[in-house]
């Protein structure tokens, strides 16, 4: 069984048996006269239906104690000014020591504590804290100094601490005191109350269900364009500046709004009735009649699925036309039952069909004209590039962290029939935004690094609905392919993803949410000691969700509050940059991240020559990759910028420069963009791609046959490593390498090892058979002698 199916199978497994929350069916309706969630009430009277969720305290969840972290107090001497001393006498330290280990002994103590808040944790962290007040303070506060002398002297009982143990732990632990308060302020179980404005109107619910290339989206902008008003939603500024510019094309005036940049057509700055955004970007205050969600299964999505949730729950349209896969009708039609909203569905089948082939590519020499190669790492997509070069052809090449303008240049060159470019060697960036002119997708791995829930980085076989989005963008409708084709790369995925997409989609069952700055704000009123990240991690820990709802991973959030914990900002300012959109994997992004912080905390406008001077810039065209590599950090650190200058356009004015410069910079990567093989060459010139050393090799083992003799990423898997001569098997390595999770430098350490290790094993049984021989040959003579 080959390694990519037995992933497969194991996270299916896991899938079924992951254990999920129960939830009660929805039907409850009630009258909310006030209560519901703190910061944003809901209008009195106002009538929520939705699912029963108890609000008894013995419900809730303990909160995590670990994350409680204890302030430090000042260990300077009393106001008291040393009374306790003038009234009673000194303190033996040791018999105070003795005092307080029998109080901390004390099963009694220890469970009162607890009813108060105070975990075994909690407890002996504030008991270290309160020895070291009473052995350390020259001048204890009166009262405290009474009673210890007062049990010193045998006319006090230990239990009497209690009282000023627990004073203590209150100042160490501020949370203890409001934990009801944040309690309240981290609810999270009735989100739709969030939205009054929203909830002032009845709204209907249009859901246009189906698969890629299905013409979904299609009739709900046909809507939307036909609308006074309207608001478009989409996951990326591709798909929202391609909306943009279909609906003034149109002669529908359309404003366009991302992160990092809005555009008013009209001259005065006037916004139109049209408006184009991206989702975490949609405006839930201003009143619409037609409003349009794009891919709603995003709801889900463990990062951003919150943006989904805010948008379909508060957006003020007269209707709502939302798109996205069959697998969210049930689970979007229920969030509707939570705001007493009917849902209409309208289901779409695909416009032009795509097939399954039998056979996989297995040599790049097999690749025609309007092939696509999906591959999930970068590093796939170089060296996949490399090889179709050395072969005379010509590809483009798309993958996420290029700018968009350099994306759209690449597959204006891919879909140009006048173009030599024929091939396109893309990551799943492919599967929105872009329309390609596919003929047949191949998968170059099914195994994809994801996030999970928890933020933690696993390998993963793709799951059914990528492998439809990214298999639907074969044969798309308008194309000139008219049917579409989907394989792999390699003979033994072909049977794992013939699987893959006869599975059907799994249904959604949550949606995500993620605190906002007024409840941040709130927590940091009563926890004025906290830090941030902390903050964030005491609200997720007592947050508490409907069954419907999960809270979205907040680690990128963490790491960015930690960063820049030390400079002095105020908390909205603070919470503002944390949610920064930026690659925390490019290190020259996190520290042009943590100067722009320090820069801005000082009070310092970042005019463009300040900025001009951190990039470098100008800056002169790639010659390897590594000189790419940063220039897409560049692009990076200039959209920080602009997102910056939108929420703070005091401190960063130069917004029209930066976007010229910007501009520039798309050139000068696209420019390296269409030569990347060059580049390539520059970076490595002399090691090749290990798949392409070991295909070579097995094309000599196989003859002359020309097909064989150039498959350069498959042709040694059927080679097994003869024994004793510290080969690897060929197959097994060629996959973990293909699939990113063996670098070729560990592969050669590995290799060499392994030659050791058997070089090591051959010497030990050399020397196991010669005292064997010694021995037998002993007991021989000893037979002869008697």
């Amino acid at each position: 069984m080959s390694v990519n199916r037995c992933m497969y199978l194991f996270s299916r497994l896991q899938r079924h048996i992951r254990t999920r929350t129960t939830r009660t069916t929805a039907g409850t309706c009630h009258a909310s006269s006030g209560s519901g969630f703190l910061h944003k009430q809901p209008q009195a009277g106002s009538v929520v239906c939705s699912r029963h969720v108890s609000s008894n305290s013995s419900c809730q969840k303990p909160p995590d104690t670990s994350l409680f972290v204890p302030i430090s107090l000042k260990t300077d001497s009393s106001a008291d000014g040393g009374v306790g001393l003038e009234l009673t006498q000194p303190l033996d330290k040791v018999e105070l020591l003795k005092v307080l280990n029998r109080f901390y002994k004390k099963k009694e103590m220890q469970k009162l504590a607890a009813d108060h808040g105070l975990d075994a944790r909690l407890f002996h962290q504030a008991f270290i804290s309160f020895r070291k007040l009473v052995l350390e303070v020259t001048s204890l506060p009166a009262d405290l100094h009474i009673i210890l002398s007062d049990i010193c002297s045998g006319a006090g009982h230990v239990d009497d601490v209690y009282p000023y143990f627990m004073r203590h732990a209150k100042k160490i632990f501020p949370m203890l005191d409001c934990m009801d308060d944040l309690r309240k302020i981290s609810d999270l179980r009735v989100p739709a109350n969030w939205y009054p404005e929203a909830r002032a109107i009845q709204r209907k619910v249009i859901f246009h269900a189906g698969p890629t290339n299905s013409g979904k989206t299609y009739h709900a902008i046909q809507r939307y364009l036909a609308a006074k008003s309207g608001v478009y939603c989409g996951p990326l500024k591709l798909l929202a500046h391609e909306i943009f510019e279909k609906s003034n094309n149109a002669g529908v005036p359309c404003d366009l709004v991302t992160g990092e940049e809005r555009t008013f057509m009209d001259s005065d700055g006037r916004a139109s009735g049209h408006v184009a955004c991206t989702i975490e970007m949609c405006s839930v205050t201003t009143p619409y009649e037609v409003a349009v969600i794009d891919e709603i299964q995003m709801i889900r999505d463990p990062s951003r699925g919150w943006a989904w949730t805010r948008a379909l729950l508060g957006l003020c349209a007269e209707e709502i036309h939302v798109c996205g896969e069959p697998a969210a009708i049930d689970f979007i039609r229920e969030l509707m039952y939570t705001t007493g909203e009917e849902m209409e569905v309208n289901t779409y089948k695909r416009l032009t069909p795509f097939s399954i082939l039998d056979q996989a590519v297995e040599t790049l020499d097999n690749l025609r004209q309007g092939d696509c190669i999906v591959c999930f790492s970068k590093n796939d997509i170089y060296s996949i590039s490399r090889q179709i070069e050395a072969r005379g052809l010509e590809c483009a090449v798309i993958y996420g962290s290029l700018p968009p303008g350099t994306k759209l240049s690449q597959a204006k060159k891919f879909n140009d029939p006048d173009d030599p470019c024929k091939i396109l060697v893309a990551t799943d960036a492919i599967g929105m935004g872009l329309n390609l002119s596919i003929r047949r997708v191949i998968f170059n791995s099914l195994i994809k690094p994801n996030v999970n829930e928890k933020g933690e980085k696993q390998m993963e076989t793709i799951s059914t609905s990528q492998a439809l989005q990214i298999s639907g963008r074969a044969g798309r409708f308008a194309s000139k392919f008219k049917m579409g084709e989907v394989t792999t790369m390699h003979r033994d995925d072909l049977p794992v993803l013939k699987e893959i997409l006869s599975h059907s989609v799994d249904p959604i069952e949550t949606a995500g949410l993620h605190p906002t700055a007024e409840q941040i704000e709130m927590f940091a009123y009563h926890l004025p000691d906290a830090t941030l990240s902390n903050l964030v991690d005491i609200f997720v820990s007592l947050s508490q969700v409907d069954g419907m709802y999960f809270v979205c991973n907040i680690d990128d959030f963490k790491f960015l509050a930690d960063m820049i914990q030390h400079i002095p900002l105020n908390l909205r300012s603070r919470y503002v940059f944390c949610t920064a959109p930026i690659n925390k994997k490019q290190p020259f992004v996190c520290t042009s991240f943590l100067k722009f912080a320090r820069q801005f905390s000082r009070d310092e406008p970042l005019t463009f020559d300040w900025v001009g001077r951190h990039v470098n810039w100008p800056l002169s065209a790639p010659k390897n990759i590594k000189d790419l590599v940063h220039l897409e950090a560049v692009h990076d650190v200039l959209d920080l910028y602009l997102w910056l200058s939108y929420r703070f356009m005091d401190m960063f004015p130069d917004t029209a420069l930066v976007r010229e410069t910007q501009q520039e910079l798309d050139d000068i990567i696209q420019q390296g963009v269409r030569n990347i093989t060059r580049l390539i060459r520059a970076t490595n010139p002399t090691i090749t791609d290990p798949l392409q050393t070991q295909g070579s090799m097995g094309g000599q083992a196989g003859g002359n046959n020309a097909s064989a003799s150039s498959n350069h990423l498959t042709n040694s898997r059927g080679q097994r490593a003869r024994s004793g001569s510290g080969e690897m098997d060929s197959s097994l390595a060629s996959r973990l390498v293909r699939d990113g999770l063996l670098t070729p430098d560990l592969l050669r350490q590995l290799q060499r090892e392994w030659s050791k290790d058997q070089k090591q094993e051959f010497t030990n049984q050399d020397a196991l058979d010669t005292e064997l021989h010694n021995n037998n040959n002993k007991g021989k003579r000893k037979k002869k002698k008697k």
